[in-house]
């Protein structure tokens, strides 16, 4: 089972998720993945995660989480101790998310969601210290993120397998030509 967490203002229907779900129909699998709108509330998205994963087998459940969405899968993976790929996870995203308070444009969508200040103790509240099993861990991070900086990635998951990409961007605009490496990890 693969569970994709879409990042910030994201969806998904994103880019990285429709290769997913893409890829998991293809192979007649589409039950074995799921991607599910993340509220703007990080302590709403953490309940509604943990009560998306209670009947999911752990050892066999692998999360995909982009930007914001690593930051999570990071903290589910070690409440589950299940694998994660994180690509190009937001590492402080309290600090990051402070210049966007107020209403936001869901990407990919018509919609908008507010971001309030109380969100930022929310991700707070998240964070996770220290990583355990690092193993289970695979970075794919871009050297051309205009939004947020590899090396702290990399220095985050220090230990875990990582991919570092020379340019590319935040949104992993060549994610196609990635996603096999990221399914080998997963199955």
């Amino acid at each position: 089972m693969l569970l994709y967490l879409h990042g910030f203002r994201s969806s998904p229907r994103s880019f990285k998720a429709r290769l997913f779900a893409e890829h998991f129909a293809r192979i007649g699998a589409s039950d074995q993945f799921s991607c599910p709108q993340l509220p703007a509330s990080p302590a709403a998205a953490a309940r509604l995660l943990v009560e998306h994963v209670a009947s999911l087998d752990s050892q066999r459940l692998t999360l995909v989480g982009s930007s914001l969405g690593g930051y999570y899968a990071t903290w589910l993976a070690e409440r589950l101790g299940c694998r994660a790929v994180l690509l190009n996870p937001a590492v402080h995203p309290e600090r990051d998310l402070a210049h966007h308070l107020g209403v936001q444009k869901v990407y990919y969508s018509e919609e908008s969601v507010e971001i309030r200040r109380e969100f930022l103790g929310e991700l707070e509240a998240l964070w996770v210290e220290p990583l355990t099993r690092l193993e289970r861990y695979f970075l794919v991070a871009a050297k051309g993120d205009e939004l947020l900086d590899w090396r702290e990635m990399s220095a985050r998951y220090h230990g875990a397998r990582q991919w570092i990409l020379e340019g590319s961007d935040h949104g992993l605009s060549q994610f196609r030509e990635q996603i096999g490496e990221v399914l080998a990890f997963a199955s």
